[in-house]
């Protein structure tokens, strides 16, 4: 299993990024996939998640109306639009796969934010 995420980078506050996880090893399609998040000196967090079929997705409350998930099952991809951004959300985002009977993780993409 493969999970490869990028798009990151560096942004000015109020900018907007679209990161991408380029999955492979696995049936991408029967498996929700979420985002998380690490900023320096703090634990890893939820930011999103969407269903299998992408009908349904979740966000953590401090991301919602900024962050959009998607998913393009043909293309084993799974995206997060992140908007209005802010120098809290410096961190690195990571995707995960909610495979069964274990979820794997990507290696991260660096986003900072700053002017």
């Amino acid at each position: 299993v493969q999970l490869v995420e990028s798009g990151g980078g560096l942004v000015q506050p109020g900018g907007s990024l679209r990161l991408s996880c380029v999955t492979s090893g696995f049936t991408f399609s029967r498996y929700a996939m979420s985002w998380y998040r690490q900023a320096p000196g703090k634990a890893r967090a939820f930011v999103a998640l969407i269903s299998s079929t992408g009908d349904t997705t979740n966000y953590a409350d401090s991301m919602k109306g900024r962050f959009t998930i998607s998913r393009d099952n043909a293309k084993s991809t799974v995206y997060l639009e992140v908007n209005s951004l802010r120098p809290e959300d410096t961190a690195v985002y990571y995707c995960v796969a909610h495979t069964v009977p274990k979820i794997y993780w990507g290696q991260g993409t660096q986003v900072t934010v700053s002017s």
